[in-house]
Formats: C-alpha cells, sequence, structure tokens
C-alpha cells in the first residue's frame, strides 16, 4: 500500500495537538490531513472535504461535545473512517463505549509517544492486512490480532500484568513474542526488533532481555562484516526451556 494514511486530529488545546501531529508525521507512510478543534470544525471539514480521512485521533474532552457523542457521529455518518481516541478519559465505561463504537485503540493521556507510534504501525499493518487479502481463515485472524491458545487476554485481579517487572507491559511482550514465533529459527537484534515494533533501541532490548531471564529466548553473538559482533536473540523451543 503506497498511498499515505490520511489523519484527522480532533484536539482542542493546540499545545497537545501539535505534539500529536509529530507524533503522527514521525510514523512513515502517515500523514496529517487537517487539525481541528471542536466537534462543529470536525463535522463540517468532513462534510466539505473532497477526500476523506483514513483515520482520526479523537480526543473527547472538548468543548462542544458530551462524552462520546462526537465518536458516534461520525461512526454514524463515516463508518468507513476508523477511529483512535486519544484522551485523558480513563473511566473504564468509556473505554468500553468507546471500543462498542468501533475504536480501533485507546490511548490515555498524557500520551507516551512509543505506545502512540506502535498504536500506528499496529493500524497501517491492519490497513495492509485488509489490503492484500480478500477473505481470512481463522488462524490469519489470529495472528494479526495476537491471539495463540496461550494469549487471551485476562482483566482479572490475578492478571499476569501484575506480575511483570516495572517497564515491562503485557501487551507489548506478546507482540514480541509472536514476532519472534513467526520468525521462529532466525535470530533478530534490539536494533531490528525497534524497526518491527516502533519502539526505541533500548526498549526493544529491554524486552529482549527479560525474555532471556525467563527463559524463552537465548542469544548469540551476529558478526558483520565491520564494526562490533551484535547480540541477537531467538525463540527457545520448549524443551529447550526445560533444561
Amino acid at each position: 500500500m503506497h498511498d499515505s494514511i490520511q489523519t484527522l486530529i480532533i484536539e482542542d488545546d493546540f499545545r497537545v495537538a501539535e505534539i500529536n501531529r509529530k507524533y503522527v508525521e514521525r510514523v512513515e507512510g502517515f500523514m496529517v490531513q487537517e487539525v481541528v478543534k471542536t466537534g462543529e470544525e470536525a463535522l463540517a471539514y468532513l462534510k466539505k472535504c473532497t477526500s476523506r480521512p483514513h483515520l482520526i485521533l479523537l480526543d473527547i474532552y472538548i468543548p462542544d461535545v458530551q462524552g462520546l457523542e462526537l465518536l458516534w457521529q461520525i461512526r454514524h455518518l463515516y463508518h468507513e473512517i476508523d477511529l483512535i481516541p486519544v484522551t485523558a478519559a480513563n473511566e473504564t465505561v468509556t473505554v468500553a463505549e468507546a471500543f462498542r463504537g468501533g475504536a480501533f485503540d485507546y490511548i490515555v493521556k498524557p500520551v507516551d509517544a512509543e505506545r502512540f507510534v506502535q498504536s500506528l504501525e499496529r493500524y497501517k499493518a491492519y490497513r495492509e492486512f485488509i489490503a492484500a487479502q480478500e477473505t481470512a481463515g481463522q488462524m490469519e485472524i489470529d495472528a494479526f490480532i495476537g491471539v495463540t491458545d496461550s494469549s487471551y487476554p485476562s482483566f482479572s485481579s490475578s492478571s499476569t500484568n501484575t506480575n511483570l517487572p516495572k517497564g515491562i507491559d503485557s501487551i507489548t511482550l506478546n507482540d514480541i513474542k509472536q514476532l519472534l514465533e513467526a520468525n521462529k529459527g532466525n535470530g533478530i537484534t534490539a536494533v531490528e526488533l525497534s524497526k518491527k515494533i516502533g519502539t526505541s533501541r533500548s526498549t526493544s532490548r529491554r524486552y529482549l532481555e527479560y525474555l532471556v531471564s525467563t527463559k524463552e529466548v537465548h542469544t548469540r553473538l551476529k558478526y558483520g562484516t565491520v564494526g562490533r559482533p551484535e547480540r541477537e536473540y531467538m525463540r527457545r523451543e520448549t524443551y529447550e526451556q526445560n533444561d
């Protein structure tokens, strides 16, 4: 897919809007089409624009809108446009309603840059997947959304999220595990991983080293033609983990 993903930002704080613009433009394949401050401006823009955006980044707390009213209006009038709320609204009922309204993701302010970029990369991968496939089997759908036999999410108080060390997020960790599983037999460096998941090199290395500590991943040195050898990470087979 070669065309840019046109993005509309709805944000009443001009400083936050500018930060969000920079985040969007940092991700290859995205372009900010317009920035608007109110629900009225957003609906007027969508009505008059000759080419509608593919994605809307939507703040929920804007002056002329009550709750998720604008999200539902856009969903009703322009069902082909995808939405990601980027908002300080963190009430679980609001999050749940946003997903019922078809939100692709939900990002809570203050925004973490790496999480923001990761969301856009996932959205880009989603569009590429849809564009490349006429049909999809259950295994393909599961692989895309990151579901395996052992990775169904749990929202109970005993979720493994609470057992992870500080700086290790369960969603990102699962994404990395899926990538390593798909790349089974081949190693990956922290630099290569950072490019694939849209995080910094140090963050990628932190997750990989955590997987080394849990014996799910082992390492080897990768020698290039020049420079120092790189540390390469590979998924362990089940029997190796039990050694």
